[in-house]
């Protein structure tokens, strides 16, 4: 009998946010919308930075990832779900699950991770400014740039090889709008022990590790701005660090309101609508957040835009 109840996945049925009919066209203008903005958003961030000799600095090569990560992230989710609604199908391989949970978890790490480094650009630039383009310097960047994507990767690896050692029942329906890893784990018919220790140690390790990283670096930095003499001094100072601080308190408030809301709530629509807020609505507010707190974007985007037009 628990060979017959038991089966290696084909695939999965993602049941979305409603299952509403007459909601459907509406969730698709919008995650259509919000997924155009992102990559529009996000990618004219990384043209201005490209485009601009001005923003050749460690600061922008590390804004220009996070943008290229922000599109990727969102791109392993939007388009299966914009798919799945135009065409009433719920389904997703058991293959393509897998492959966007891998590819979700890296690039949703390299966000976290890039976070981090960056505080720790804004430290060297505050703490240490006669030192910032010899500690800073390009190799180091290119370097932090890879070790984030490597820890990244060997962590959704991980994770993907240890979901293959499990079985999984006939009745896969993930109340979720993508193939997240503690719904997939829900519907496992084997023991998810190791797996769940797993994710559980991950998470300490990749969230408390950047995260404390952050809180050390904005330590040191409020300490250093505190010890400048005058006013115009500490606020142009801290002013570089505006954005940095407006991106890092979305992205962790919004992460916290996913966990808060999954472990308070016994409604999976409700988790699932927070992780709208921590998926899809993060990265496309964080080119608004760059843009309009910085005047460097802010003339690089518009010398990009009356060149685009120039050249029209």
């Amino acid at each position: 009998m628990e060979s017959e109840n038991q089966t290696l996945a084909a695939e999965f049925l993602l049941l979305g946010l409603s299952e509403d009919p007459g909601l459907q066209p509406v969730l698709f203008g919008l995650f259509l919308t919000m997924y155009l903005v992102t990559v529009l958003g996000n990618l004219l961030i990384i043209l201005a930075i490209i485009s601009d000799s001005h923003l050749h600095t460690p600061m922008y090569f590390f804004l220009s990832n996070l943008s290229l990560a922000d599109i990727c992230s969102t791109s392993t989710l939007v388009p299966k779900m914009l798919v799945n609604i135009q065409t009433e199908s719920k389904a997703i391989s058991y293959a393509g699950c897998l492959t966007q949970l891998c590819f979700f978890v890296v690039f949703i790490g390299m966000d976290n991770l890039l976070l981090a480094v960056m505080a720790y650009d804004r430290y060297v630039a505050i703490c240490h400014p006669l030192h910032y383009m010899v500690i800073m310097n390009p190799r180091l960047c290119v370097l932090l740039v890879l070790i984030c994507l490597l820890i990244s990767t060997v962590g959704a690896l991980v994770h993907a090889l240890m979901l293959l050692r499990l079985s999984f029942c006939k009745h896969l329906e993930i109340p979720h709008f993508f193939c997240d890893l503690t719904e997939i784990l829900k519907v496992a018919c084997s023991n998810t022990l190791i797996n769940n220790i797993v994710v559980y140690l991950s998470t300490m390790l990749l969230g408390i590790g950047p995260v404390s990283g952050i809180i050390f670096s904005y330590v040191q930095i409020v300490s250093s701005i505190l010890r400048i003499p005058s006013t115009g001094g500490r606020y142009k100072a801290f002013s570089t660090c505006g954005s940095h601080l407006s991106v890092v308190s979305l992205f962790y408030g919004t992460a916290l309101g996913v966990y808060l809301s999954s472990a308070v709530t016994d409604s999976p629509r409700k988790a699932t609508v927070a992780s709208v807020m921590y998926a899809l609505v993060t990265p496309m507010l964080n080119p608004f957040i760059y843009s309009l707190r910085n005047k460097d974007m802010k003339g690089a985007l518009r010398k990009l835009t009356l060149g685009t037009f120039s050249i029209s």
